[in-house]
């Protein structure tokens, strides 16, 4: 049986049936500047460990992050919670698609028992989307913030959630466990969603960043995209003024890496110095924070981010005259 997968773990099962009728995109080598050296850390080993031990999944391995190696020697992982498997089948994401299992009713004290562990000043908690829950597992994310702070006090919570699409009821459920980050990635412009992101539409998740401001002012929102898909320069800046609208806080462009031939194809491979430029023009349009590197992912350097995330809101308000 052909196996299509690239991470390191033993997998005797297709990992992508739904994609394996499509026709291959050869994987193309990568420019220099997006090269990362291979996890050797005793650190990264002591963490894969313990998430082991736990047994916990990580998005750091379940999307292949070519960031894993850096991360986990510092101890940083990002839990994915409600299982491995995901309901949606988007061609960028390396993430296995079927039926789900069960939720697990125990896994938010593991992952609260984990992050207490690692001795995390912050934690990204993300999850596979779940449409086959009523709640889209909003419940479990709720469930899983409180297992942190009881567990890890003063532990920042950052969640990367699904789009809760067609699930009334389940963003407030989540607002409501009051994370200091709520992360949504619109992934891609609008034109790419019938074939990056087809199970999702692009209002929907800006609606999403909106409402939580609406409910919540005080809880910091975050979206990023992925470039390289075939996108135009006009299209990325229309997101951005999209996000402004719905008074997204933080903003994270990163470089689009093919995980297989299955898999969407890399247009091109977008420069440092274009990074660069999309990251003045994000920063002139008002966001507090913006990371915009190749390498940049969702909860890459989270924990400093948020810092300095949170500093920005404090200056700017002092700006306003409004005691911090």
């Amino acid at each position: 049986m052909q196996r299509i997968s690239i991470d390191h773990r033993v997998r005797s099962e297709l990992r992508h049936p739904e994609k394996a009728h499509r026709p291959d995109n050869p994987v193309q080598r990568k420019p220099d500047w997006i090269r990362v050296r291979a996890p050797s850390s005793p650190v990264y080993a002591e963490t894969r460990g313990l998430m082991r031990d736990h047994k916990l999944v990580t998005v750091c391995e379940e999307a292949a992050c070519p960031n894993i190696g850096e991360c986990w020697s510092q101890r940083h992982a990002t839990m994915m919670i409600m299982g491995e498997i995901c309901t949606r089948a988007c061609s960028f994401c390396n993430v296995a698609t079927g039926l789900p299992h069960a939720l697990d009713e125990g896994e938010p004290e593991r992952v609260a028992d984990a992050v207490a562990k690692l001795g995390l000043r912050h934690v990204v908690v993300t999850s596979v989307d779940r449409d086959d829950l009523a709640d889209g597992g909003a419940w479990h994310f709720a469930r899983t913030i409180a297992a942190i702070r009881a567990a890890s006090p003063g532990t920042t919570i950052e969640i990367l959630t699904p789009d809760f699409l067609r699930k009334p009821g389940a963003l407030e459920i989540v607002v409501a466990a009051r994370p200091d980050v709520f992360n949504h990635n619109i992934e891609t412009v609008p034109r790419l969603y019938p074939g990056i992101r087809p199970g999702a539409r692009y209002y929907q998740s800006v609606r999403l960043l909106d409402d939580v401001k609406r409910l919540d002012p005080s809880i910091f929102t975050k979206s990023g995209m992925m470039l390289g898909l075939g996108e135009e320069r006009m299209e990325v800046l229309q997101v951005m003024d999209d996000f402004r609208i719905a008074d997204v806080d933080f903003l994270t462009l990163g470089q689009y890496l093919q995980p297989t031939p299955k898999h969407a194809a890399v247009a091109r491979f977008v420069s440092p110095a274009e990074f660069d430029d999309y990251a003045a023009a994000a920063r002139a349009k008002g966001f507090l924070q913006v990371s915009a590197t190749p390498l940049t992912r969702s909860s890459y350097h989270a924990d400093a981010d948020f810092a300095a995330l949170r500093d920005a809101r404090e200056r700017k308000l002092a700006a306003q005259g409004v005691r911090v």
